[in-house]
């Protein structure tokens, strides 16, 4: 059997199953959120020790706004807090921040909080993380459809409308991993993931651990990858 023989340079991961992760052990959804959050350092830190490139991220969807008004304060709260704490930090291991999605409805400090970290690590070239918070890949689409409509493009061409969709210039992911035991991409990177190999786990997201992040790499480089051709 043909195999990759190479590690991937792009992984997303949709962090699915804090909340049912906390529901489990009898803690408040709050907890898991914590416990959620906690362990994104830890798995870039991985990622760029295991030679990842670029790591993206799902950590809040256009659609989590439906949840509970308290629930999503304490989302937004968390994140905010997690942006203070963390950036200073990852920017000492050359790491560069970038956010992926709408800045609509967002908390103005939160905004203050992520144009802080993409300032300070912008020059960063080792490892590239993208945190898709307030992101939905329809919406995402759409935008760049309005945006190419305004710039009055003669002929739209899928490298064209590639690099309109985001401005982090991210290669297409190798491959997705999704968390908390669900099947399905669920609004993430739904253009760029034309050619990904996706990874379902029934682990959730706070269990998460480099060695999974290995696993995980080790039976992507296993899979033949022939595009079609």
């Amino acid at each position: 059997m043909s195999v990759n023989n190479f590690n991937p340079k792009h992984v997303a991961i949709i962090m699915d199953g804090n909340g049912r992760w906390a529901t489990e052990k009898g803690l408040d959804r709050s907890e898991g959120h914590i416990k959620g959050y906690e362990n994104i350092k830890p798995i870039v830190i991985a990622a760029k020790k295991l030679g990842i490139k670029f790591l993206t991220i799902y950590a809040f969807s256009t659609e989590n706004w439906n949840r509970s008004k308290e629930e999503i304060e304490f989302i937004l709260n968390l994140a905010a807090s997690v942006i203070d704490k963390e950036s200073d930090e990852l920017n000492k291991n050359n790491v560069n921040i970038t956010h992926l999605g709408s800045k609509d409805k967002m908390p103005k400090d939160m905004l203050n909080k992520i144009q802080r970290s993409e300032k300070l690590t912008k020059n960063n070239k080792d490892f590239f993380l993208s945190v898709a918070f307030n992101y939905g890949s329809r919406n995402q689409i759409v935008q760049s459809i309005n945006n190419i409509i305004q710039s009055n493009e003669k002929k739209i061409t899928e490298k064209k409308f590639s690099e309109s969709l985001s401005k982090n210039q991210f290669p297409d992911p190798d491959l997705i991993v999704r968390t908390g035991g669900q099947k399905r991409l669920s609004n993430f990177l739904l253009w760029e993931s034309a050619y990904s190999e996706l990874f379902f786990l029934d682990l959730f997201w706070p269990d998460f651990s480099e060695k999974d992040l290995s696993s995980v790499m080790e039976e992507f480089s296993k899979r033949k990858r022939n595009f079609g051709s």
